[in-house]
């Protein structure tokens, strides 16, 4: 479960740092709170926190449920998978946002595998397979 717990804080790590780049694009570009628009490049920075944190509530519940049930091992690389998709979708999103698509892409795919899991974990448990 080591591994788990350290995936599970890198993606809160990895959400604070985007936190952190979006609060820094949101001076640079002088877009004044409560504004969530003004700035292309402000938006990007905004959209790529947002969207994180829109995966962070599936990624981090799923990791550790689907822990219970499977591999912890193997919860923790999909979790990697995760932070890794993130990395590249928030370059790509800065860079242009039409190439976020395999960003996205490592990301999404797998928080849902770390949703269904679970539930994979409890049909296997309650068949007695």
């Amino acid at each position: 479960m080591m591994y788990v717990d350290l995936v599970a804080i890198l993606a809160l790590l990895e959400f604070v740092v985007f936190a952190t780049l979006c609060g820094r694009a949101r001076g640079r570009y002088q877009v004044l709170a409560p504004a969530t628009s003004g700035h292309p490049m402000f938006e990007r920075y905004y959209r790529v926190q947002m969207n994180t944190l829109e995966l962070l509530i599936i990624v981090l519940p799923g990791l550790y449920i689907a822990a219970r049930y499977w591999n912890p091992l193997w919860c923790a690389f999909f979790g990697a998978v995760y932070l890794i998709g993130r990395i590249v979708y928030f370059r790509a999103y800065i860079k242009e946002p039409k190439s976020r698509s395999l960003g996205y892409a490592l990301s999404a795919g797998p928080a849902l595998i770390l949703l269904l899991a679970p539930l994979v974990g409890m049909v296997r448990t309650l068949s007695g397979l």
